[in-house]
């Protein structure tokens, strides 16, 4: 009884000093003022000053942002569209279609990234900023579509109804009543496919072009060299915006949940 007991101690224990203690020690050393990240030589701020002024990196973040921001636009449309229009036609593939829309969450990313590499190849599209916005709103698509699919599947189809009932047209049935209601949903899809999106490494290494770099194969890059205090203050300040995305959504998918 008493081992029983204590296993959840355990459990937790383990998993904080192999997932939590590295990022802790990360974060800690961002503000070392040594160029040796093993040693502390006390705090400073100068890392973080030093990528700011970065113009390299600054680029990569921006092109980052762009391919996020354009993949979560494209994600959406293609998304919530596919999601109203499984609700409103319900067949015997419907279940076959859901499934097969989540399946780039399900293949490994490395494979993912070769068939891209391959098939744009095949298309000769330039590799660039278009393959990288045609690659992660790929994988984006089933975040958003799994939202909004389970939550037009709670919804109370009769409201709709009885406003069709009362003289109001489809459009003013889904803008007044059916997109106010999914709106959690979509903004929890599109907060959880820009951090994926924004974090991705394996895929945009394969479908990138030698001219556009973003801002996680830009670290992954550097850190073939060696772990630099600068790429730690990079690391916090990631993480920080991160978890802030990650909070976000699951602040948003709750509210959808008590609606």
């Amino acid at each position: 009884m008493k081992i029983k007991s204590k296993f959840p101690w355990i459990y937790i224990g383990i998993i904080t000093v192999l997932t939590y203690v590295p990022i802790v020690l990360t974060v800690v050393y961002s503000f070392n003022e040594s160029k040796i990240t093993s040693v502390w030589e006390g705090f400073s701020l100068k890392w973080y000053e030093q990528l700011f002024q970065d113009s390299d990196l600054a680029e990569a973040l921006r092109n980052s942002l762009i391919l996020a921001f354009c993949s979560c636009l494209m994600a959406v449309l293609i998304g919530t569209t596919g999601a109203l229009g499984m609700r409103s036609r319900k067949t015997k593939t419907s279940d076959v279609i859901a499934y097969l829309s989540l399946l780039p969450l399900m293949i490994p990313e490395i494979i993912l990234g070769m068939v891209y590499m391959a098939a744009f190849s095949f298309l000769q599209l330039p590799f660039g900023m278009l393959t990288l916005v045609i690659a992660h709103t790929t994988f984006c698509v089933p975040y958003v579509f799994t939202t909004v699919r389970a939550r037009l599947a709670g919804m109370d189809k009769s409201v709709e109804e009885a406003a069709r009932d009362l003289g109001a047209s489809d459009f003013r049935v889904f803008w007044d009543i059916t997109l106010p209601a999914i709106m959690p949903a979509i903004l929890s899809g599109v907060l959880l496919s820009f951090a994926m999106s924004f974090d991705d490494v394996v895929i945009s290494i394969f479908v990138t072009g030698p001219t556009v770099n973003t801002l996680p194969i830009k670290i992954y890059t550097r850190m073939k060299t060696g772990v630099t205090p600068e790429i730690n203050a990079l690391a916090t300040v990631l993480l920080a915006v991160t978890t802030g995305i990650i909070l976000l959504s699951s602040l948003v998918g709750r509210r959808n949940k008590n609606k």
